[in-house]
This record gives structure tokens, sequence and C-alpha cells, in this order.
């Protein structure tokens, strides 16, 4: 069988999500842990909410513990988080 003279196609690598996302870069990531067991495999995404907070949620993958945070108050409840996503009337 003949080989193909075409060269081989590469996968453009993808770009930077500066702002949340779902894969956020492992270098730029923070070094820290889950609050509940100290493992590093995490799920985060950090988002705007309806009222223009910005918030930062954590899921770790071992233990299932959650965390939303904010810069202003630190950890936030999801009952304080919701409230501040609704639409207002």
């Amino acid at each position: 069988m003949a080989r193909s003279s075409a060269p081989a196609r590469r996968r453009a690598p993808m770009p930077l999500l500066r702002h949340g996302g779902l894969r956020p870069e492992r270098a730029r990531r923070p070094a820290r842990g889950c609050a509940a067991c100290g493992s590093e495999r995490l799920t985060e995404i950090s988002m705007t909410l309806t009222d223009g907070s910005r918030v930062h949620f954590s899921s770790c993958h071992v233990c299932e513990h959650r965390t939303w945070r904010n810069a202003q108050e630190g950890a936030m409840s999801l009952d304080g988080v919701l409230t501040r996503a609704r639409k207002p009337r």
C-alpha cells in the first residue's frame, strides 16, 4: 500500500480562557486544593452573576465538596449565590 505524501494534520492549540471557562490552564490555576479533603482534582468555574458580582465555583472530584467564593466575602452560601443570580422583577 502506498503512503500519502500529504503532511499529517495537527489540531490547533486550545485558546487560553482568561475569565472562567471549563478548561482552565493548569499552570495558571492557583495551587490550592479542596477545602474538605485537600485533593487537587477540582472542577473550577469563574463567572459573573446577574447582580454583577464575580464568583468562583469549585467542585471536588474525590469527595464532591462544593464551594462558592467571591473576592469581597470569601466563602458564600448557595442561597447567597442564588439570590444574586436571580433576575430582578
